[in-house]
């Protein structure tokens, strides 16, 4: 039976890495079991799981970066087990990874995004196009001459996604691709690949954890454990109550949608879930039924936040890198409160890393200071005799964990700042689980290496090695990118609960929904300056956030849409709420709704 030449067959593929320490003693670690995938050409697939279910590694396998260790791979017709064929893949397959700096090789932009396409031979001027379209399309076009190690993770994400587009391949795979991406930069991309995906036939395939991402694809493929779990249309799977077991949710606006449906006492069907216009429809046909019954509002007050008593200090902060077009941040002023979640946010580069390594003195302040006020007295990060206790006070935990973990075992790394420190053996203990606690690391887990752990695993082993500090700020880079639903949950309940303990979080994020829900007040930096600074409800509302130039979360649009639809059907309903969580949102607008109902009868 001749190959199919239009789709991309995994035929009982099995995949294991190299041999790992288990408690029963050594084994391999098994990443893909016998899965079966089929992708027709020309569509737009995303393949969701959990962390660790096997995702990027069949990934590797389409892209032949990982050889099966039995069954078959075809793509168009072409046996990926021949090798022969292997270059004629190759050529026509792109992968995009999470992590930008694995995939960099040219010291100048422009020079690593011609990197492949001159590996392929593919003469001037065409290779002078392509390079040009390529970083046009992805927003760098003006710093084609910067180089490569002057950008910041979102840039750099830019680049690796531009290098790709140069290949010009008929499979584009975006693995993580626009995790670090803020709003506006990913949305741009994703129309751009889309763009391509029609006008010349593309194959997308988009590996995600942002579930609304994935609601653009045309199939959905849930990976568990190897295999394949669940398959199907954005509306088939997510009208599934079986999400969670695979550390998955629903998108926010359908959360928000099921749970007006669950006040309401109705069902969602597939067909209402067909676009945001058959959603809203079917909500406004719910909402005004009559019988509705008022249910109870959770407002969940957050702790009270003393605005004068400061913890840090940030005054007439500057900084410029070598060889860099102009400030990276220009005279930053911002006062951070005891006890606060304040969330910085911002496009990719526009100074939120670099002013945060200003904050533990990675980065000195060269104009202007950052002074973190103790107990003991205030300490300031351009002296560098303060710098041992200001990195005893601020724990600072970047975007990729990975590169903050060295040692042997997760106990060894977690230990070694209270070996610095000359804590005892006994004392180091005791701390050590305690802090292990608070991220929730497992005994298995502390004595295992920290090269073994899962995305999430090591995120909660870098923070660890930081809290075991006991410091009394917590900066945190994108703590959550890379995880799953679940996994993002369970790192802002642990991030909630240090700051129920007191602990001073500064949360750098790109997501919205998650920064309007965890944060007392967000710091919004544009061109390396301060833009606002303010309340989630106060930057939020829609005509603050035009004038700021700011993406409002999901949740927030989502219901706008329907409280202006509403509107229109039941006469002085009023909306004085507006709530950040889908479920509290739904809560809000169902109460709104009957007591507009009430008065009207």
């Amino acid at each position: 039976m001749p190959e199919e030449p239009n789709k991309i067959e995994i035929k009982d593929v099995s995949f294991s890495y190299d041999i790992v320490e288990e408690s029963d003693g050594k084994a391999p670690r098994k990443a893909l079991d016998g899965i079966n995938v089929t992708i027709e050409k020309g569509s737009y697939t995303a393949i969701l799981g959990s962390n660790g279910s096997g995702k990027s590694t069949l990934a590797k396998i389409i892209d032949i970066l990982e050889v099966p260790d039995s069954g078959k791979v075809v793509i168009f017709g072409k046996d990926a087990g021949d090798d022969e064929l292997f270059w004629q893949i190759r050529e026509h397959c792109c992968c995009v990874f999470q992590n930008p700096d694995n995939q960099i090789v040219g010291t100048m932009i422009e020079e690593d995004v011609a990197f492949g396409p001159e590996n392929l031979g593919v003469p001037n001027p065409e290779l002078r196009e392509r390079v040009d379209q390529a970083l046009k399309d992805v927003g760098l076009y003006e710093l084609r001459h910067r180089e490569t190690m002057a950008l910041s993770g979102g840039q750099k994400q830019k680049l690796a996604i531009a290098g790709a587009l140069a290949m010009k391949p008929d499979i584009l795979i975006l693995d993580e691709a626009t995790a670090m991406l803020d709003p506006s930069s990913r949305d741009d991309f994703l129309e751009v690949v889309e763009k391509m995906r029609v006008e010349k036939g593309l194959t997308l395939i988009t590996i995600t954890h942002d579930m609304t991402e994935a609601l653009r694809c045309d199939k959905l493929i849930i990976v568990n454990k190897g295999k394949v779990a669940m398959e199907g249309t954005p509306e088939e799977i997510f009208l599934s109550n079986d999400l969670w077991q695979y550390g998955l949710k629903r998108p926010v606006k359908y959360n928000y949608a099921f749970e007006i449906a669950r006040l309401t006492g109705s069902t969602l069907t597939k067909e209402d879930l067909k676009s945001d216009d058959t959603i809203i429809a079917s909500l406004v046909k719910m909402l005004t039924k009559p019988g509705l019954k008022a249910p109870a509002v959770e407002n969940k007050d957050k702790k009270e936040i003393d605005d004068k008593d400061i913890i840090m200090s940030v005054k007439d902060l500057s900084y410029t890198y070598a060889g860099g077009d102009g400030k990276a941040i220009d005279n930053i002023n911002l006062d951070i409160r005891r006890g606060e979640v304040l969330g910085i946010v911002g496009e990719s580069g526009c100074g939120k890393t670099t002013l945060i390594s200003h904050m533990n003195a990675i980065i000195r302040p060269v104009e202007g200071d950052v002074t973190i006020h103790t107990k003991d007295g205030d300490l300031s990060c351009k002296n560098k005799k303060d710098t041992m206790k200001i990195r005893q006070n601020v724990g600072l935990v970047f975007q990729y964990p990975e590169y903050q973990l060295f040692e042997e075992t997760v106990y060894k790394d977690i230990a070694y700042g209270l070996k610095k420190m000359n804590v005892s053996q006994e004392e180091q203990k005791s701390m050590i689980l305690e802090a292990a606690e608070k991220v929730g690391l497992t005994e298995r887990e502390l004595n295992a290496s920290p090269f073994e752990l899962s995305g999430g695993q090591k995120r909660r082993a870098a923070m660890a090695g930081v809290l075991v500090m006991r410091p009394g700020i917590l900066v945190l880079d994108e703590p959550a990118s890379g995880l799953d639903p679940r996994g993002r949950q369970e790192m802002f309940a642990i991030i909630k609960g240090l700051r129920d303990s007191g602990t001073t979080i500064i949360l750098v994020s790109h997501n919205m929904d998650e920064a309007a829900v965890n944060c007392d007040r967000i710091c919004l930096i544009d061109g390396g300056k301060i833009k606002a600074v303010g309340k989630p409800e106060e930057l939020f509302l829609r005509k603050r956030s035009e004038e700021l130039g700011i993406q409002r979360p999901r949740i927030t649009r989502f219901s706008s849409m329907l409280k202006t639809e509403l509107k229109k059907h039941i006469p002085g309903v009023v909306f004085p709420e507006k709530h950040f969580v889908p479920e509290t949102e739904a809560q809000s607008v169902v109460a709104a709704v009957v007591k507009a109902g009430e008065k009207n009868a």
